[in-house]
């Protein structure tokens, strides 16, 4: 039986566990009994829909214990789950449904009432979703279902299991399709990562950190504030970038082991994180083709940084993954856990990361996206090479930005992000040693300001820095 399967009995196996805490909600845990019994009427009701055996549920639902039970629901049905943001513009989401081929939108109650009776309340809160009656039949899933009967057809081996939107547009929405086997490989390369004790706490609101730590046993909270990590104590603390920059700001102290990505990780963020308490920080690079990829603890990235390495260290590969270049210096990874396939077109051999670097061993050091190129001049600048070490003591963001001239040349300008109560004046001082060692690479100009983001994952928008320096 594959891992992701194994998921279901193990709750059922000790349903008097939490399985899901929130320090806001004192003295109400959501068991592991009452997740599973959640996610077999919920299999119950889609079967009773009429979904066959490989057909396709959009889920648009909040993160946490209704979203897990949807997914492990269809694991059993072997259907597959098709992530959708419901806050994307409507014609995107229309488009992202109809190249799924989505038999069924499954949602909840405040989803459902935001794209219906209370969108005009939403598009005043900046939330404008669509009617997604317009696109499939809905299922809303209410707090309490009955039980009903539903077939198990889990363990009859590999199977298309999960469909994740990852650009294009209206015309071409891009996704990606993993298997039961991909994504058990990745929660066993994830398991062999976090090595989570049963019984102490773990936070994370991705299905890669609330599925390991419950196959493991050990209570998940989804939210990442301070009152959480600091209430909880957690073992374990999965954040992104921008997250963990918000609670280091707060002033939040953390226990355990701190993991950060899904966005570029600087060895000065890993820092502060053990400075905060953490016993150790790890930066994960992770795709959505392939998650994860390699990981890197603070000291060895630190090490890496203060030796004088170029570019980004992003650490070791998994087990089961390999990783090799291709001529025009692309991170090409392959393994167990890859995405089997782009949806729409054929199985892949290998995903193309679109990250520039080496592979150095089993050790990866990214020099920037491919597509982040600047030219100057007569000079192709790839700005991950130089970031890195940018991220001084005091910076919180550091990018170099493209920006158009008159000429279609390009003015190559550094845009910094202070920390907290740093002046811009002393960013600019501690910045003269660091950009003076750029040599060709130094920026034409400085410019300190609040760099966008982008997506959930909080990524600095490059094309949206460009435009505002424009």
């Amino acid at each position: 039986m594959s891992t992701v399967d194994e998921l279901l009995p193990r709750l059922r196996a000790t349903p008097q566990v939490a399985a899901f805490v929130d320090p806001r909600r004192r003295g109400r845990a959501v068991t592991r009994g009452e997740l599973a019994d959640r996610a077999l009427a919920v299999a119950g009701r889609l079967h009773a829909h009429g979904l066959e055996e490989g057909e396709t549920v959009a889920l648009a639902c909040r993160p946490g214990p209704a979203a897990l039970a949807v997914v492990l629901a269809c694991l059993r049905l072997r259907l597959r789950v098709a992530l959708v943001d419901p806050a994307v513009p409507p014609g995107l989401l229309t488009a992202r449904l109809r190249a799924a081929e989505a038999r069924v939108v499954v949602t909840d109650p405040l989803v459902r009432a935001a794209a219906g009776w209370a969108a005009p309340v939403a598009r005043r809160a900046g939330l404008r979703l669509a009617p997604l009656d317009d696109i499939a039949p809905v299922l809303v899933l209410p707090r309490r279902l009955d039980p009903a009967p539903s077939p198990d057809r889990s363990g009859r081996g590999p199977a298309e299991a999960l469909v994740v939107f990852t650009s294009g547009t209206t015309g071409d929405p891009r996704a990606v399709v993993h298997t039961t086997a991909s994504i058990s490989a990745g929660l066993d390369a994830v398991t062999a990562l976090a090595d989570v004790r049963a019984g102490t706490p773990v936070v994370g609101g991705t299905f890669f950190a609330m599925a390991p730590a419950l196959l493991a046993g050990a209570p998940v909270a989804t939210r990442a504030d301070r009152r959480t990590v600091e209430s909880l104590r957690p073992q374990l603390t999965y954040l992104t970038p921008p997250q963990a920059r918000a609670l280091l700001d707060d002033g939040t102290r953390f226990t355990g082991r701190v993991f950060a990505g899904s966005a570029p990780v600087s060895a000065h963020l890993l820092g502060r994180l053990t400075t905060a308490g953490a016993d150790q920080a790890w930066g994960v690079y992770a795709l959505t083709e392939a998650f994860p990829v390699a990981a890197v603890e603070s000291r060895a990235k630190a090490a890496y940084v203060d030796g004088g390495g170029t570019g980004d260290l992003v650490g070791t590969l998994v087990p089961g993954t390999t990783a090799t270049t291709d001529e025009r210096g692309q991170v090409l990874v392959a393994g167990a856990g890859t995405a089997v396939r782009h949806l729409g077109g054929p199985p892949l051999d290998h995903v193309a990361t679109g990250d520039r670097g080496e592979v150095r061993g089993r050790s990866v050091v990214l020099h920037g996206r491919l597509k982040d190129m600047v030219l100057r001049g007569a000079e192709n600048i790839y700005p991950g090479l130089h970031e890195p070490s940018l991220h001084v003591p005091g910076v919180a963001q550091a990018l170099l930005v493209g920006v158009p001239g008159a000429d279609l040349d390009e003015r190559l300008v550094l845009v910094v992000e202070p920390e907290p109560g740093v002046r811009p004046r002393d960013v600019r001082r501690r910045l003269r040693t660091p950009i003076a060692a750029l040599g060709p690479a130094a920026p034409d100009r400085v410019v300190v300001a609040r760099i966008p983001t982008r997506g959930r994952s909080g990524k600095p928008d490059r094309a949206a820095t460009a435009r505002m320096l424009a």
